[in-house]
């Protein structure tokens, strides 16, 4: 079963607890190259089940999430408060995007610089800017805090995956 956009919402936020979004954003690249260093082609590009995306999708993923989270926070910014924001089907992209064929060290290279260039206009933000918001097309308002926030628990719910997955193998190559 499908899990609805409100619980969706709602467990990503609960992955934060008191955590400070943009610690959790600023160590993320950090922790993605120490869990996929190592790690062979074929265990980056396998699927540990076929409806579960692999360590090599779950990169890309959170690249190409990085790029559309600077683009809906300049978007509120930008513009007066209410602009619309543009949900995506993550899975299509997954396809359509090829992310198991990608370069994970490119992958990464092009994540952290992405996160990095994020961090900095986030850390330059007033209040104001920080309660600007704009309209999601699934989840309703949101302001530029919660974008931020949500990005930060959509990281540890990726490092959790990841974790998972690299676990198990690592203990089998001992």
């Amino acid at each position: 079963m499908s899990e609805a956009v409100q619980q969706y919402a709602t467990r990503i936020r609960s992955y934060m607890g008191n955590q400070d979004p943009l610690a959790v954003l600023a160590e993320t690249p950090d922790r993605l190259r120490s869990l996929t260093r190592g790690v062979t082609i074929a265990q980056l590009r396998a699927r540990p089940t076929p409806e579960r995306w692999s360590l090599m999708e779950q990169v890309a993923h959170l690249s190409d999430v990085e790029i559309v989270i600077g683009f809906r926070t300049r978007a509120i910014l930008g513009a007066p408060d209410g602009v619309s924001i543009a949900a995506f089907d993550q899975d299509q992209w997954q396809q359509a995007l090829h992310y198991n064929e990608r370069e994970l060290n490119a992958t990464l290279d092009a994540f952290a610089a992405a996160r990095e260039n994020n961090l900095r206009l986030y850390r330059s933000l007033n209040e104001t800017a920080w309660n600007k918001y704009g309209i999601h097309s699934e989840r309703g308002r949101e302001t530029v805090r919660d974008v931020v926030f949500m990005n930060a628990g959509h990281d540890l719910n990726h490092l959790r995956q990841i974790e998972a997955i690299v676990k198990p193998a690592a203990a089998a190559t001992r």
